[in-house]
């Protein structure tokens, strides 16, 4: 058996369910996950309640300046098999997946010192090894050395309908049309910004899971990582 860690970086578009995957993974191979788009929504979370997002409007400096103060670490929660994450010691697992902070994370993490400050968290914690991080730059500028690069996508139309059944599951009031124009948005925010845009790694293996299942999907992975391993 091949015992060497390594580091799998999964990037992709919002709502193609990279966490699920890489969360899957880890269990799988006893690996650590680590959810990076978490953490740029618990920094929008952390502007939303301490005024650094008024009316629709981001106020930038008060973000930056408001940085020093946010801690962020993960917990693992044996009830959900997974780590929850924290801001100051307060678990925000639930409060990051609204949609109003889902409105506001690609603004905040456009943000230059968010990002610097984040990818040097994300960096150290990969030093170690075995990990699987997911987010938009993980294998463009987090680990661009990664063993193994992931590129996920789907079709916006489906991306749309599973976080509609993910969010009215959880009770929240909201409509279809009102998600695929914040999938769509998101997109468009999170390949044009001008730090760290999405992009395909040259390297990186595309996965487009719009009509696969679960298993569809481990069994892709399986074969990929095999392939990495030299198995």
């Amino acid at each position: 058996m091949n015992n060497k860690r390594i580091i799998i970086a999964i990037d992709g578009h919002s709502s193609c369910g990279k966490s699920t995957f890489a969360k899957a993974i880890a269990a799988r191979l006893g690996y650590i996950f680590i959810d990076t788009g978490a953490m740029y929504r618990a920094v929008a979370l952390y502007a939303l309640e301490h005024g650094a997002i008024v009316s629709g409007i981001v106020d930038e400096d008060r973000v930056v300046a408001m940085l020093g103060d946010i801690n962020i670490d993960f917990r693992f929660n044996p009830e959900r098999g997974a780590s929850d994450i924290y801001v100051n010691g307060d678990l925000v697992e639930g409060k990051i997946r609204t949609i109003e902070v889902s409105n506001y994370v690609s603004a905040v993490s456009s943000i230059q010192q968010v990002r610097e400050k984040l990818v040097k968290m994300q960096q150290q914690m990969g030093e170690r090894k075995g990990i699987v991080m997911d987010g938009r730059d993980i294998g463009t500028v987090v680990f661009p050395e990664a063993e193994l690069k992931i590129y996920m996508t789907a079709d916006a139309h489906v991306r749309a309908e599973r976080r509609f059944k993910e969010l009215t599951a959880k009770g929240d009031k909201v409509t279809i049309e009102e998600i695929y124009e914040n999938v769509v948005s998101r997109d468009n925010a999170d390949m044009s910004r001008a730090i760290s845009p999405l992009r395909k790694a040259d390297d990186a293996i595309v996965l487009d899971n719009s009509h696969m299942s679960v298993e569809e999907q481990m069994a892709w992975f399986d074969k990929e990582y095999q392939r990495v391993l030299g198995c």
